[in-house]
């Protein structure tokens, strides 16, 4: 099983979508293989499973067969050093750990665990059953674990930043968290408390190569993250533009050292979060859209997720904000 020996650092990842056969709905996993590739050598890490992958409608064969072509691909391609977080939420915690213990099998450095939102009506403000979900989570998985807060997935279940602060110093295998409710001010709290120096030695982690990271979930607050002591995002985003976002990053970083560079942080931030607000509304058959325009892969959701229409697709990417970020990717790539 792995071990996380690929450290877990600040930088931009991105929730890998999973690609199916147009008749069969069939894994397509040379296209998977390319976009793993295509995105890691442009500085973005892969999230195998999660929201854009499509987890839902995965079986557990499936999400073991992704996450072994991310790691083939990314060996075969000489990236041997890039981690793989694949998602591994279920409805129950008995099916999380099976689904943790079957990812970490197969390749995954990092599990990225959200709750299950049928039964959001009880568990939504019951903070003991919350917390008690990741702590026996986190204690039983052979990998470290990262949280991942999502509402609009979770059935409206919204961990406040109390609750992530206090699992982050009592669970000591957690690794961080993905934060896609989008609160940038949860976000600050969270990256004060765990930037903290003292809070390293006070709660050390159960692997010295898995700090306590804190992520966004969008592209559209980077900066303004990364000034807060924010460590990056995990953002659909990336898949369309992952040299422009993980410039992004690196601007935003060198901007605390070197104000001279901020001017031009912001400039790119004002593009991707233009792009990131447009595009997000299409969703996942927007991003494939995107993808099948742009590097002529992409396809269709599974069943029954509806595909956008060829109109559709068309005027998402030939919208404003979309160009600007094409045109943005165009330029930084070729730098």
């Amino acid at each position: 099983m792995s071990q996380a020996f690929r450290p877990l650092k600040p930088g931009i990842y991105a929730p890998i979508p999973t690609f199916f056969l147009p008749e069969t709905e069939d894994l397509d996993i040379p296209a998977f293989e390319k976009h793993v590739v295509r995105l890691a050598l442009a500085g973005v890490n892969p999230v195998v499973a999660g929201s854009m992958g499509e987890a839902i409608h995965l079986s557990h064969t499936e999400r073991e067969e992704l996450i072994r072509a991310a790691r083939r691909s990314l060996d075969n391609a000489g990236l041997t050093t890039v981690p793989i977080i694949a998602g591994t939420g279920a409805a129950s915690t008995r099916e999380t750990l099976i689904i943790t213990k079957q990812a970490a099998a197969a390749g995954a450095d990092y599990a990225l665990v959200i709750a299950g939102g049928y039964f959001s009506g009880v568990l939504a403000n019951n903070k003991a059953a919350l917390k008690e979900f990741w702590k026996e989570v986190s204690q039983k998985s052979p990998i470290p674990v990262m949280i991942y807060n999502y509402p609009g997935a979770s059935g409206g279940i919204d961990l406040d930043s109390n609750i992530i602060t206090e699992l982050a110093s009592d669970c000591p295998n957690i690794c961080g968290v993905k934060l896609t409710c989008g609160n940038v001010g949860k976000l600050t709290r969270i990256a004060a408390v765990v930037s903290n120096p003292k809070f390293e030695s006070l709660y050390p982690r159960k692997n010295p190569s898995a700090p306590f990271i804190v992520l966004g979930g969008y592209s559209d607050f980077i900066l303004s993250s990364t000034v807060a002591n924010g460590h990056g995002a995990i953002t659909g985003l990336a898949n369309i533009a992952p040299h422009s976002v993980s410039r992004l990053f690196k601007l935003s970083n060198e901007a605390k050292r070197n104000p001279g560079i901020l001017s031009e942080a912001q400039r790119i931030q004002g593009i991707v979060a233009q792009a990131d607000h447009t595009i997000s509304k299409a969703s996942i058959s927007g991003t494939k859209a995107l993808l099948e325009i742009f590097h002529g892969y992409g396809g269709a959701p599974r069943k029954p997720l509806p595909r956008i229409s060829a109109a559709e697709a068309e005027a998402l990417w030939e919208h404003p904000h979309t160009k600007a970020l094409i045109e943005l990717e165009k330029e930084i790539r070729n730098d």
